[in-house]
Parts: structure tokens; C-alpha cells; sequence
């Protein structure tokens, strides 16, 4: 649980509205999924492929992890339906900032990194540029918090 000061700190790098982790959300997903669509219908594996966030599409589906990931074509979904630790973003698609801070946050497809491999979103380009100025320490801290924020 965030002290205030945490709280009003983060806060400022991430609208109040966006967080997640309260008593009402005791219960959160493992995967951040608007409508059951993880990344907001994004193609995980474009991330790695394309270079770029690319939209999926309903006809190339999989669901993994409770949640329902669609891709650009049938390849990019058999490589994710192979080996989807690959390619899924790290923390369950929720703001990796945000975990560095023992928070959860929304995210959006085009505020990513990926890193050592793994795929990192946040929850905007202003948040992503946060996370970017200390990679393997918010990387220490939201794997330190992860997945037990998600119950807090």
C-alpha cells in the first residue's frame, strides 16, 4: 500500500485517475486488459518484429493468461502461441513505472521500450521517458513488486 507521500508523488508523473491499486481493485487481472483485449488489441510480437506497435486483428486471436491477445497475421500469432513469455509485456501489460513504484497504472501501446529482450509499456511517452532514466533500477523495483501489488 502506497504512504501518502508515495501516492502524491507518483501522482505527479501519473494522473490519480489511471491508478488502480485500491481496496476496490483487491481483485486485479493479471494481464490489463480493456474489455478482456490485452494491449488494447496490439500485437505483442509486432513490438519485437515491426519495431513498432501494429493494431491486431479479431481473425488472428489467442487467449492466454485470462485475457484475449490478437495479432496482425496468423505468423506473428503462432510465434506468440509458441513460446508467449517471449513476447507478452513484462507485468502483466500494466505501467512498469508504476510498478517501480508499487502502484499499477493503465498503459498505452505507443509508450514502450523494450529491454534486455522484454517488452515494457507504460502508461504515456512522459512516463516511458520517467522510466527510461534508470531502466535496471525500475526493472529491480517493479520485479521486487510484482505480482503481489496486484492483492495489496
Amino acid at each position: 500500500m502506497l504512504t501518502r507521500r508515495q501516492f502524491m508523488s507518483l501522482s505527479a508523473a501519473i494522473p490519480t485517475v489511471a491508478l488502480l491499486s485500491s481496496p476496490v481493485f483487491a481483485a486485479t487481472p493479471a494481464v490489463f486488459a480493456r474489455g478482456g483485449v490485452a494491449i488494447n488489441g496490439y500485437d505483442p510480437v509486432a513490438y519485437f518484429r515491426a519495431d513498432a506497435p501494429v493494431k491486431g486483428k479479431a481473425a488472428h486471436t489467442v487467449s492466454w493468461q485470462g485475457a484475449t491477445w490478437q495479432f496482425a497475421d496468423a505468423d506473428n500469432r503462432a510465434a506468440f502461441e509458441s513460446a508467449p513469455e517471449d513476447f507478452a509485456p513484462q507485468y502483466g501489460g500494466y505501467c512498469a513505472y508504476a510498478l517501480s513504484k508499487n502502484a499499477i497504472a493503465k498503459t498505452e501501446p505507443d509508450a514502450w521500450t523494450i529491454n534486455n529482450g522484454k517488452l515494457y509499456l507504460n502508461y504515456d511517452t512522459s512516463v516511458r521517458a520517467l522510466w527510461q532514466r534508470d531502466i535496471p533500477g525500475n526493472v529491480a523495483r517493479a520485479d521486487d513488486n510484482w505480482p503481489s501489488v496486484l492483492h495489496s
